[in-house]
């Protein structure tokens, strides 16, 4: 009888040890949520909050413009929509251009990206940035073919300084491009944030010598607003 009851408590033990395995097995298959999962799925939470209109202008892409939290009061009388995430790179736009691009019909979208790309890894070239840019854009115009675009240069920063001939060469590569397209524009935020030797201004950066602070927006207001759509 006791061999039997030991028996039956082998039995119970193996099936329980096979299920826990089991689980573990079915959840290590579950796929990973991509980068930015969080922070987009907040913006989309935002979203069904108060839903924005139309017809805005949109600004996406990295931290610089995520930490701009108070971008309308630089330019007041624009409709202003920010729905930048993180510090993401132009592949995480592309994966989600139709979640938080696309579903709003902007009249203008304001790209700041590709400082990240650079900054990722040594094999990243400005051609492949150039690359990703491209891939973004016909993305966008297949889906809004009126849509003005307006890509801001990648800006130089204490922290990126050895990243900056990449830099100049990605955002000439990116300028020559969109000349050859209707509805886009240019900004050139580069050339006003160096100072005497062509170095990055460190007094328009935060203490991580990457983000700016408000002196680093001013400059960015000044250069940004004639290309800005009323």
């Amino acid at each position: 009888m006791k061999i039997e009851q030991g028996r039956m408590k082998l039995k119970m033990l193996a099936t329980l040890v096979a299920f826990v395995v089991g689980l573990q097995v079915l959840f290590a298959q579950q796929p990973a949520n991509p980068p930015f999962y969080k922070e987009v799925s907040t913006l989309k939470s935002k979203d069904s909050a108060a839903y924005p209109p139309s017809n805005t202008i949109l600004f996406t892409g990295s931290s610089s413009f995520t930490k701009w939290t108070d971008v309308n009061a630089y330019f007041p009388g624009y409709k202003i929509v920010n729905r930048a995430f993180g510090g993401s790179s132009l592949p995480d736009l592309i994966r989600y251009a139709d979640e938080v691009i696309i579903p709003y019909h902007p009249k203008q979208i304001v790209i700041y990206c590709g400082d990240n790309d650079l900054a990722a890894s040594d094999s990243i070239t400005p051609q492949i940035v150039l690359d990703r840019f491209k891939n973004l854009f016909t993305q966008i115009r297949n889906k809004l073919p009126q849509v003005h675009i307006l890509y801001v240069a990648i800006k130089p920063s204490p922290s990126r300084e050895r990243l900056m001939p990449k830099m100049v060469k990605a955002n000439n590569l990116i300028k020559n491009f969109l000349k050859a397209n209707q509805h886009t524009a240019f900004a050139d935020v580069y050339q006003p944030m160096l100072v005497a030797g062509g170095k990055p201004n460190p007094t328009l950066f935060l203490q991580d010598n990457l983000h700016m602070n408000a002196s680093g927006y001013v400059i960015w207001q000044k250069v940004l607003q004639p290309y800005l759509l009323q």
